[in-house]
């Protein structure tokens, strides 16, 4: 329990607002969301009678008692919308992508050293129930080294939809939005690869920006070489692959589904429910035994917790705890994102 009690400010209340933040913010002892800038009055009033309502930014930096600004606007904002939060001596937190490209990126992680405040990119998929149940089994030593390793995020969402998210805007396409999530999960588990090759197409009918992406990432160095990474994500797949497929010297581990929280918050969950980031679906381990004999067995899930990821910024900011997704992975995040985008556009697989 802390004594102390934080106060944010939520810039937009569009999905990633509704959804990934404000219920998830609130749910931490310490942390209350005091204002939300939006368009949508009513309903965040609604949603938060107890927090000011604002029409825009200037409104909302000049709410007192503001500690903290969530960036959760359309991506193409991030930047000029968290260096003025930054500029006004605010702590900040931006939903990922971090920014549009590595230069803003680098920008805004000097700004926070000059002022002194934190600076936080929401990487939530570090706490989903599956990533975090895939660390325990790399850490186990159980598939022995791991040498080939897939990541698929798919979907079936055959409708390109009006959001800015799929159209021709800047910051839109499935590379800068799941790609973002893939790439840090492997950058954790593996370390930055030697190099990386990435895919793109449009594929559904009338889709204005890339719905598809194949990524495959090269450690041919390091203490995990020889690795093979391949990341996926597709909004065609029905038949959806497993989430994580993970070949090792000693055997491997395979998990179909994915971690129910944004489910979850979709249909109006509380975090810390009864319950809560909870997979009943367990992945599948197979080892090697005698004389080529392999033994099968289910490996149980941790739970997942988005939740502690803001109580990550609250320590942080109370000076008792490590920022839990400091500036400078977000800029070297950033780099690889801008990389696996030339390497689209080059058809080639490109140096790190």
């Amino acid at each position: 329990m802390t004594s102390t009690t934080l106060h944010a400010g939520l810039v937009g209340y569009g999905f990633a607002g509704q959804t990934f933040h404000a219920p998830v913010l609130s749910a931490v002892n310490g942390l209350e969301l005091g204002a939300i800038m939006t368009s949508q009055a009513d309903k965040a009033h609604a949603d938060w009678p107890g927090a000011a309502i604002v029409p825009d930014l200037a409104a909302l930096l000049a709410q007192p008692g503001i500690d903290l600004i969530v960036v959760a606007a359309p991506n193409d904002a991030h930047f000029p919308v968290a260096k003025a939060a930054l500029e006004a001596g605010k702590h900040v937190v931006v939903d990922k992508p971090f920014t549009l490209d590595a230069a803003q990126a680098g920008e805004l992680a000097a700004l926070a050293v000059r002022q002194g405040r934190l600076l936080s990119v929401y990487q939530n998929r570090r706490f989903d129930a599956d990533f975090l149940t895939l660390r325990d089994v790399l850490a186990s030593g159980r598939i022995g080294r791991p040498v080939y390793f897939e990541s698929h995020f798919d979907r079936f969402r055959p409708q390109v939809r009006e959001r800015w998210r799929e159209q021709a805007v800047p910051g839109a396409g499935l590379w800068v939005d799941l790609g973002a999530h893939l790439v840090d999960q492997a950058v954790q588990l593996f370390g930055r690869p030697d190099t990386l090759q990435l895919d793109t197409a449009a594929l559904r009918d009338g889709a204005q920006v890339e719905d598809h992406f194949h990524a495959l990432l090269r450690y041919d160095s390091g203490p995990h070489a020889p690795l093979r990474v391949v990341l996926h994500a597709s909004t065609l797949a029905a038949h959806a692959a497993p989430r994580y497929i993970l070949h090792g010297t000693n055997g491997s581990y395979v998990k179909h589904g994915t971690d129910p929280q944004e489910d979850a918050l979709r249909a109006g969950g509380k975090p810390g429910s009864e319950g809560w980031g909870v997979d009943p679906l367990p992945g599948e381990l197979k080892v090697a035994a005698v004389d080529d004999w392999v033994q099968s067995s289910t490996w149980p899930n941790r739970a997942g917790n988005y939740v502690d990821y803001y109580v990550a910024v609250r320590d942080a900011i109370l000076g008792s705890g490590p920022n839990p997704v400091p500036p400078e992975q977000a800029v070297a995040l950033m780099e690889l994102l801008d990389l696996g985008a030339r390497s689209a556009r080059e058809g080639r697989a490109l140096p790190t």
